[in-house]
């Protein structure tokens, strides 16, 4: 049991525990989740190739990530991978969530419960089976078997954010809708999907970063000359650690943070309009 008093808070079996005690663990924790990041951005300004000793400051390793044509080629498997099926999850997630959400119909119950397992599955378990599944379909592998299965575990997700949007909602807004003369697809497109429109675009952003990180799935599905991004960076790393791995790493952090605050922030304006 919490209590709040003055100057802190209060722990059954602990007692009073201050404000400033709360602070610190809160910062020591933090500081143990991003030292690493900080140190791998730090040296990836190394002028040595040593990721150990800090020898001068320096930019080198940026300009040689930029003159690796396989890095290159690598990231924009991820970016074609990354857009195409968060694309595709979306616009399957959002309906599969508009389905569970609005209807009923045989076998809801079931498929509510699917959509929450696939998101618990354990990885290696869903690459095996999809490899298991396209070399049965005789389908070879390469990057769009990598599609394929960044939509098949993305959709889950998509589905259970737009679907927390939509339970609330208020559903009388579309049946006001129709009763003023509107279609389904009317309704659905100039008043549902609006609505709804900030929990559609954070499952967005979410399947994009499961995609774009993804490694163990997209082992199992990629073919040859078809490697994304992650799995550069572990073809690059089982030779030991090198700045140009590091500022790969940096480039690849720095964007991933814009592209979450860019969509924090388009999210909030619309919350605000």
């Amino acid at each position: 049991m919490v209590e709040e008093s003055r100057g802190g808070f209060v722990y059954k079996g602990l007692g009073k525990v201050p404000d400033r005690a709360l602070l610190l663990f809160a910062a020591l924790m933090y500081l143990f989740l991003y030292a690493p990041i900080l140190v791998l951005v730090f040296f990836s300004f190394n002028s040595s190739r040593s990721t150990q000793v800090w020898t001068g400051f320096s930019t080198e390793w940026y300009g040689e990530l930029l003159r690796d044509q396989t890095i290159l080629d690598a990231f924009r498997t991820s970016i074609i991978v990354g857009v195409t099926a968060t694309a595709i999850a979306t616009v399957i997630g959002t309906l599969t969530a508009l389905a569970l959400t609005r209807y009923r119909f045989r076998g809801k119950t079931f498929a509510d419960s699917t959509i929450y397992a696939a998101t618990v599955m354990p990885e290696i378990v869903v690459g095996v089976s999809l490899l298991v599944f396209f070399v049965a379909a005789s389908l070879q592998l390469g990057i769009t078997t990598i599609i394929i299965a960044h939509v098949a575990f993305t959709i889950s997700f998509v589905t259970i954010v737009v679907r927390a949007r939509l339970s609330g909602m208020d559903q009388s807004i579309e049946e006001a809708a129709q009763d003023l003369g509107a279609t389904p697809v009317q309704t659905f497109l100039r008043v549902t999907l609006p609505l709804i429109l900030p929990g559609v675009m954070a499952g967005a952003l979410l399947a994009f970063t499961l995609s774009f990180d993804d490694f163990v799935i997209t082992f199992f599905v990629a073919g040859v000359g078809s490697s994304t991004l992650p799995l550069k960076i572990y073809s690059m790393i089982r030779f030991g650690v090198s700045p140009t791995i590091n500022a790969l790493s940096t480039v690849v952090l720095i964007s991933t943070m814009v592209l979450i605050l860019s969509g924090s922030r388009f999210l909030s304006r619309r919350e605000n309009a």
